[in-house]
């Protein structure tokens, strides 16, 4: 899907504008844009230099305004910091939505800043009432560059919402000039709604390529990551694949480890990306029985490390982007060609060498400063992209075309906080951040990014638990994460049967009911509450999932079945029928426990914990 920025220029804006300023000299200044929906944006520079600015305010064909922001120099030259800031009342707006910082309430404007770029966060930033209504959105089209989105809160003159983006606050190529554009949606709609339209606004006006998502991007996962760390060897790989494939998990992850003989969780021995043939004796074999079993095999790599152990440490001295050590590692400056040229060339061997059919490809957040950038007192000497943020997504694309050449349907994860509208040119999979057994940050992680990703697999953090704990306990785990493909990491061979059971059912589980749960739409509920129910449905039914206490779930318009999933902590669950109904329910094995009547409205019906219930419509019954 490509997503041109000529096209969306023209069919979007009116062609009004209804305000348009421009300034030009040394001296600070600020300029004052009036927008359609009544708001003032203010575009502020302290030091412009010999840049000129212009600014223009227009009406978009769905409501939303547009700002257009255009810096222009005689030269090349760095481009100045610069600003842009808008405030509203603070009236029924309680939340703010802001990655990677997702959590509910208003933090002070002075306490807010997040940021925005091509490998963390989203270029966009929502606030929202506690009915889960859109109150104001701002996107802004600059997908690749840091943003500082300095001030997103309560701004305390004028019991105000304030959003402060801040461009240019890191060290950037010299240019001659700079656009930049930016979306302010009020309209009274779902906040989802209002986050995914800004995501797509950003892939248009970028003209971002977005990748391909093969279907087995949304296939149950087995990863070897919290079970094995480091630690393992293609034997214990292949019977812990042999249990998965039983259960239904369909691809493996082999994570850190493989290139090391290793165990100390550092980064010191990435960068050769050699196979420890004392973990894996013949990798391609090896992979060749995994994959025999029916699993699909994907391999981490860390992308921009290389590790002071290494043998290529010595061949990149003098190409790292800062002198910054992370656990032994260092961090490549892709704006040197024989960087780029090296890391996807290496990837690209190992997809075609091991028979591979994907890779997980992490730290690319990395790629950042530390400080000063050190090509400027080199004259950016050996590198032929100036820009820090342009050769990352040079260096992405680069990987994307050499991979796919290889495998043209070929899985690529990322995980939080690159999940960002650009990071969907290069990868199909995004991943919640590590957060193994946290129950409500990977059920929130994973609705974030889901409203975020358009038809991309969001997945879950791979899921760990204690075997000593019921099975039903577990299992809500299991239910917290199920619109998202689901990545365990437990150690299969120590699973008592129940547990097996249990996870046998709700994979099995998830496949049948897989166009609703992974990709009809989509409606988490309860931001406040860090979406204590989750709605999806598909043409042919609708899934609800309650993960809190005294949560009453709706079970919508009675045109199709409803499942409604309880992932509470208690054997209760609340549901208000839109008309009497025959509910069959079910335990967290899917055998049956049981029947009742609904009547329309909100009642209590006992439903095991880690259970569930079918909703059939009454064809018999009034309305």
């Amino acid at each position: 899907m490509k997503y041109l920025a000529q096209e969306f220029k023209s069919a979007v804006l009116s062609a009004v504008v209804l305000a348009a300023v421009a300034a030009r000299g040394k001296d600070e200044f600020e300029m004052k844009v009036a927008l359609p929906g009544g708001q003032v944006a203010v575009v502020t520079c302290a030091q412009p230099g010999g840049w000129s600015f212009s600014a223009s305010a227009g009406k978009a064909a769905d409501g939303t305004d547009e700002l257009a922001v255009d810096l222009s120099a005689d030269a090349e030259a760095a481009p100045p910091q610069f600003s842009v800031r808008m405030e509203m009342p603070q009236c029924d707006t309680w939340h703010r939505w802001a990655a990677p910082l997702e959590q509910p309430g208003m933090p002070p404007a002075w306490k807010s800043r997040v940021e925005s770029r091509l490998s963390s966060g989203y270029p966009f930033v929502a606030f929202l009432g506690g009915d889960d209504t859109n109150r104001l959105t701002v996107a802004f089209s600059e997908a690749k560059r840091k943003v500082s989105i300095a001030r997103a809160g309560g701004e305390e003159q004028g019991a105000a919402v304030g959003v402060k983006l801040d461009f240019f606050t890191e060290p950037e190529a010299p240019l001659s000039s700079y656009s930049v554009k930016l979306r302010i949606d009020r309209r009274a709609v779902y906040f989802g709604e209002a986050i995914g339209d800004a995501a797509d606004w950003v892939c248009r006006c970028a003209g971002l390529d977005l990748a391909d998502v093969p279907e087995a991007a949304f296939d149950p996962v087995y990863s070897t990551w919290y079970q094995f760390h480091q630690d393992i060897h293609d034997a214990d790989i292949e019977a812990e694949c042999a249990i998965a494939a039983k259960l239904g998990m369909k691809t493996l992850i082999v994570d850190d480890g493989w290139q090391t003989d290793d165990n100390s969780l550092g980064y010191a021995f990435c960068g050769d990306w050699e196979i420890s043939t004392n973990r894996f004796a013949d990798m391609p074999a090896h992979v060749r029985r995994v994959q025999a079993m029916g699993m699909k095999y994907i391999v981490w790599f860390a992308v921009p490390f290389v590790g002071e152990k290494s043998k290529n440490y010595e061949r990149f001295k003098g190409k790292f982007v800062s002198n910054a050590n992370t656990l032994g590692g260092r961090t490549l400056d892709p704006r040197f060609p024989e960087v780029r040229s090296f890391i996807a060339s290496r990837l690209a061997q190992a997809m075609r060498e091991w028979g591979i059919d994907g890779l997980k490809l992490d730290f690319i957040d990395y790629i950042r400063f530390a400080g000063a950038d050190p090509a400027v007192k080199e004259n950016y000497a050996g590198r032929d992209i100036k820009s820090l943020a342009e050769a990352t997504d040079r260096l992405m694309k680069d990987i994307r075309q050499a991979v796919f050449a290889v495998k043209p349907d070929a899985l690529i994860e990322f995980r939080q906080s690159y999940v960002g509208p650009a990071m969907r040119q290069y990868g199909n999979m995004f991943r919640a951040r590590d957060c193994h057994g946290d129950i409500i940050a990977n059920r929130s992680r994973i609705c974030n990014i889901r409203l975020a990703a358009g038809n991309s697999a969001v997945h879950a953090d791979m899921l760990l638990w204690n075997t000593a704990d019921k099975p039903e306990n577990s299992a809500r785990l299991v239910i917290s994460t199920l619109f998202s493909a689901v990545q365990y990491s437990m150690m299969l061979r120590d699973l008592p049967e129940n547990h097996r059971r249990m996870l046998a059912h709700w994979i099995g589980f998830s496949q049948a009911h897989r166009e609703a749960l992974l990709k009809g739409s989509f409606h988490p509920r309860g931001y406040d509450r860090l979406y204590p129910v989750i709605e999806a449905e598909s043409a042919k039914e609708r899934i609800v999932a309650v993960a809190a206490d005294g949560t009453v779930a709706e079970t919508g318009a009675a045109d199709k079945p409803v499942w409604i999933l309880n992932g509470s902590s208690q054997g209760v669950l609340f549901i208000d029928a839109a008309k009497a109904a025959t509910a069959e329910i079910y335990d967290t094995f899917g055998a049956r426990a049981g029947a009742a009547r609904l009547a329309p409205g909100v009642q209590r019906i006992e439903v095991p914990r880690g259970g569930y219930v079918c909703i059939q419509w009454r064809a018999d019954s009034e309305d």
